[in-house]
């Protein structure tokens, strides 16, 4: 009998889903755990994959359909498989009032229950997958990795198998179902998305000569994007655009994403909100850079890329920990100042817009657990593989600007929040020291806050404690 998928629970409080892609067609075989249809919730893209083996035979919504949880979105099977048809099903005959009992008999004890009847056979490897025990992410990874689902015990909500929970199952050294570099590569593979195999083929690219970035070397689509860029001739004096945004023409349409339509909606509620004012103020790195040479090797030995972002969200932890008013949001009856400090951190995404995963409790970190973290959120956000979790429940937001060459800027405020922090290009400048003239890395900082909450002078206070905070370096 043929098995119908359905939209799994994405996370507490949400309800409903957009499809954004699907990575089968009616007719095409999947493998079970294989991505099979990609879905949009609160700016985070996730990939259902199959629970089992078989076709494509009937899918019931289109990209860019909006469905609740539990909706049927395809059924799997063998082809030819006849899929059951609700016209078909028995119709509850009318109901006819029951002759009243005679007292003077014996009332019949009432019969058991009928079990419920599975449809389809469940996975071989783990009994409750298609019950939901088992999150759509953790599944794909446990894949990956070989590791045996029916020997994990469930910390997420409700019991559910989550990827935190395969990775510490996992056993450094135990060989990974991933490809290998210099050899044939099938596109098909569970390391290789369809997005990327269409990228590759487009622009003639080798998969088997790419270094994947992603969770475990997997090769995401912003690889293959800096493989188109680097192709394009050294010296060009003309203006490139971006690869995410090659290939539109003026004069066209370009049809809004979920992810765009987020970001619009959020950014408009927030100007409308609150009062949006912005300060300003400059920073020497010398201190973090010196820290970030001498220890960056050794952070790397233990897996963790040491970034200038890891030292902003430490210093920001600790002047909020200073001012807890600016660790707050405004509500009717008063202003809520938040128990935890957790900092959301934003990562763009190119063409798909920006998302914001959270550090959750961020001012308990230590410099290698921020490394960490930072790098963990950022890699998972461009490749997709983000829990509606991860990205709720921010208390405070850092905005880095300056990756792509920004100096200024006056970030957004990322509602309920009361402020955020923008971090500027980093640059090499001559300052006055000691009434000398040196050349230090400097970097500006702005906060932009909501003067509904905050004060100027309260504001420039914070963000002088994260200046400090940087100088010394005191990680």
């Amino acid at each position: 009998m043929p098995t119908k998928v359905t939209l799994p629970e994405m996370g507490e409080g949400v309800t409903d889903a957009t499809i954004t892609a699907w990575m089968k067609q009616e007719g095409e075989q999947v493998r079970q755990y294989e991505p099979l249809v990609e879905v949009n919730t609160d700016k985070v893209d996730t990939e259902i994959p199959s629970p089992v083996d078989g076709t494509v035979l009937k899918i019931l919504h289109p990209a860019d359909t909006v469905v609740a949880v539990d909706e049927i979105l395809c059924w799997i099977g063998e082809p030819g498989e006849e899929i059951p048809d609700a016209d078909l099903l028995p119709v509850p005959e009318k109901e006819i009032p029951a002759p009243k009992p005679d007292a003077s008999l014996p009332i019949p004890a009432p019969k058991p229950a009928p079990k419920p009847q599975i449809e389809a056979p469940l996975p071989e490897n783990r009994g409750d997958y298609l019950a939901g025990a088992v999150s759509p992410v953790a599944a794909r990874t446990a894949a990956q990795l070989g590791v045996d689902l029916s020997t994990i015990t469930g910390s997420g909500l409700g019991g559910m198998v989550t990827k935190t929970d395969v990775l510490a199952h996992f056993q450094p050294g135990a060989p990974l179902n991933r490809p290998v570099v210099g050899k044939t590569i099938d596109p098909r593979s569970t390391f290789i998305s369809p997005v990327v195999s269409r990228l590759a083929v487009e622009h003639g690219i080798d998969l088997a000569a790419v270094k994947g970035t992603g969770l475990y070397g997997q090769i995401t689509k912003y690889d293959i994007l800096r493989e188109i860029e680097g192709g394009q001739t050294a010296g060009s004096s003309k203006v490139r655009p971006h690869p995410a945004y090659s290939g539109h023409q003026p004069g066209t349409l370009l049809k809004h994403t979920p992810v765009r339509r987020s970001i619009a909606r959020n950014m408009l509620e927030s100007k409308q909100t609150s009062p949006h004012v912005s300060t300003f103020i400059e920073a020497d790195l010398s201190a973090v850079s010196t820290h970030r040479e001498a220890n960056k090797a050794a952070y790397a030995g233990q897996g963790a890329k040491l970034t200038f972002t890891a030292y902003f969200v430490l210093a920001a932890a600790a002047a909020l920990k200073a001012y807890p008013i600016v660790n707050s949001s405004w509500s009717d009856e008063g202003i809520l100042l938040h128990p935890e400090i957790n900092i959301g951190m934003a990562v763009s995404l190119d063409a798909d817009g920006l998302i914001v995963p959270v550090i959750q409790n961020a001012g308990e970190l230590s410099l290698f657990q921020a490394a960490q973290a930072v790098n963990d959120l950022a890699a998972r956000a461009r490749n997709k593989q983000l829990s509606p979790e991860e990205v709720r429940g921010g208390t405070f937001t850092i905005t880095n600007h300056g990756t792509s060459g920004s100096l200024f800027a006056t970030p957004i405020i990322n509602q309920p929040q009361c402020a955020i922090l923008g971090t500027g290009a980093i640059q090499k400048r001559a300052v006055v020291i000691n009434d000398a003239i040196t050349i230090r890395p400097m970097v500006y900082l702005n906060l932009t806050f909501d003067h509904r909450i905050l004060d100027g002078a309260v504001a420039d206070y914070f963000l002088n404690a994260v200046r400090e905070g940087l100088e010394k370096a005191a990680f």
